[in-house]
């Protein structure tokens, strides 16, 4: 038997005003890393620090990707009403 991992999209907002959206299955690591550690994403680290602002969870890798790049094709506007909707 095999565990099943689950994943989590998230939005997270750069110093410069960006948005950054992933995903990933440890959102406090990630989150961490992006911050923190030379294996976050370039993006990120040129941008720190990075504040976590919005995440959908409960996905399997393969839903979680595709949420990632339909998040990914809106516009900032877009992605800030997504942010202002779970609040």
């Amino acid at each position: 038997m095999y565990t099943i991992c689950m994943y989590s999209v998230y939005i997270l907002l750069c110093a410069d005003k960006t948005l950054y959206v992933g995903s990933t299955n440890n959102l406090k690591k990630r989150i961490h890393a992006h911050n923190h550690s030379k294996s976050g994403a370039h993006y990120t680290k040129i941008r720190r620090p990075v504040v976590f602002r919005y995440s959908e969870g409960n996905m399997t890798y393969a839903e979680a990707r595709k949420r990632e790049a339909e998040i990914k094709r809106l516009k900032k506007k877009d992605k800030l009403k997504l942010i202002a909707s779970k609040l």
